[in-house]
């Protein structure tokens, strides 16, 4: 006859001895990375829903590793009975953390009466579709979506419009200088402590080949101009809501 006493000593056991088996996987997989990159640092290392294959996060990037850290894999892990995309959830929480991380004090943002949906947009000053998107702000707001900018001067560091990104960012009103900015207008030239780089830095981790780039506040990546109404209902949808609440009443 089988001691309670007995069984639950055994299995607290077996997950000591998991954890612990783990957790030397873990610390071999950083070890031989760290060798081979050693600039890397991991923001978790984690064991995926393949045997044997293990998740490491970097920011707001995803790749896998073999369980020795010897052999690193790119790309999607597709469970393929349930046809779903294993790859993609993670990476949203991980662009979300990243951006998390930067702060919303590092950011310019512009905030509706009725809040509902956090939207980030990488932007740059010159370019056509940041002013349109900016031009159609209080649409936006409308929708109920807060938008929180970064700035994304494609042209790089020491052009115009990164100077235009410093000096809208040191201003003492940040969210009329970026208006008055995607205007044409001129802004006084400012120099201060700025996040710019910080900024830029994110945007090209996450991928953005272009501005404006907006990501959801659940992680989605949207390449370009998103009309309000049309973000309204995508913003609905992937939050679980009516999409006729989505339309704030004007």
């Amino acid at each position: 006859m089988f001691s309670p006493v007995r069984v639950l000593a055994a299995a607290a056991t077996l997950l000591v001895s998991q954890a612990v088996s783990a957790d030397a996987t873990t610390q071999a997989i950083e070890a031989a990375l760290k060798q081979s990159m050693p600039t890397l640092k991991p923001e978790s290392i984690t064991p995926s829903k393949m045997p044997g294959l293990y998740e490491v996060i970097v920011g707001p990037k995803l790749f896998y590793t073999s369980a020795d850290g010897k052999y690193v894999i790119q790309g999607s892990l597709i469970d393929v009975a349930a046809q779903e995309d294993l790859t993609e959830p993670r990476l949203m929480g991980a662009r979300i953390a990243a951006l998390k991380k930067v702060g919303d004090n590092k950011m310019i943002t512009f905030k509706p009466k009725s809040h509902k949906y956090d939207l980030y947009v990488f932007t740059d000053i010159d370019c056509g579709y940041c002013r349109k998107l900016h031009s159609e702000i209080d649409q936006y707001l409308n929708e109920g979506i807060a938008v929180h900018y970064l700035f994304f001067p494609r042209a790089g560091e020491g052009s115009p419009s990164w100077d235009k990104a410093v000096s809208v960012w040191c201003a003492k009103d940040r969210p009329a200088a970026l208006t008055k900015a995607k205007k044409g207008e001129n802004v006084e030239s400012k120099q201060c402590d700025n996040p710019v780089k910080e900024h830029m830095e994110l945007g090209n981790a996450l991928g953005a080949q272009g501005t404006p780039m907006l990501v959801t506040q659940k992680g989605s990546v949207l390449p370009g101009y998103v009309p309000a109404a049309q973000l309204g209902k995508l913003l609905a949808r992937e939050n679980g809501t009516p999409a006729a609440q989505a339309t704030a009443k004007k």
